[in-house]
């Protein structure tokens, strides 16, 4: 079962929610809506599955949470900053406390695995002395210290995966979003990635990891919630 922090027991939410519509576009070439009327809200330290169909709008709701996209109508508060009155420019700080992996990892393929860590660190503008042991910290714990220089192309799915990991734990983010992190991944490379969010889910990171993976799901129980058809269906 997936542990949840519970160090903080007060109502503080990482993550809400309120009657939140999104569709993608402008005045003519304004799309149809792709999420209707959601609400919810996530406590500091909680761990969230968002489960659905693909073309559920599991995506779209992981792009309202990592302030990729805003929402077209509701409210959104991330951190207790209201993201729909926050201007865009004042954004950037809040999103180095997110942490986002992808699906397709999303590396650099020219850089090393320990540059393609630190390249957010290096943004981020830290010492490189301070960014050599945070980096090396962060590929100990997915267990690559020894692949540092190699570059994804002579590294296994699993193990671009975990890199991808390392690179958004690096910046200790308050909110981790995974979306479909697994689906590239075997049984057994699935199992070690759970076990790492798990992990840092009970060092005290909010967790959302985006899955139609339903036997993943069973093996580690914890809330879920349920989109069909850009509709919240389950929050429970």
């Amino acid at each position: 079962m997936v542990a949840e922090h519970h160090q903080v027991l007060s109502e503080q939410r990482m993550i809400r929610l309120e009657h939140i519509g999104l569709h993608y576009g402008e005045g003519s070439q304004k799309g149809p809506v792709v999420l209707h009327d959601i609400s919810f809200s996530i406590e500091e330290g909680g761990f969230r599955w968002l489960r659905g169909p693909s073309g559920a709008g599991k995506s779209s709701l992981m792009r309202l949470m990592h302030l990729a996209v805003r929402p077209s109508v509701g409210a959104l508060t991330v951190l207790d900053i209201d993201i729909v009155k926050t201007r865009r420019a004042a954004l950037a700080p809040l999103r180095r406390r997110i942490g986002m992996v992808f699906q397709d990892f999303r590396l650099l393929d020219h850089l090393s695995a320990f540059d393609n860590v630190a390249l957010p660190l290096r943004i981020a503008g830290r010492p490189e002395a301070e960014i050599r042991s945070d980096v090396r910290d962060m590929l100990r714990w997915v267990g690559l210290i020894d692949k540092a220089d190699q570059r994804p192309a002579e590294m296994s799915g699993g193990e671009q995966q975990r890199v991808a990991i390392a690179r958004a734990v690096a910046v200790r983010p308050n909110l981790m979003l995974a979306d479909e992190p697994t689906g590239n991944l075997d049984d057994v490379q699935a199992e070690r990635l759970m076990r790492l969010l798990a992990e840092l889910n009970r060092l005290g990171t909010t967790v959302v990891v985006a899955t139609h993976n339903d036997a993943l799901v069973a093996r580690h129980p914890a809330r879920s919630l349920v989109l069909e058809g850009g509709r919240l269906t389950s929050d429970g």
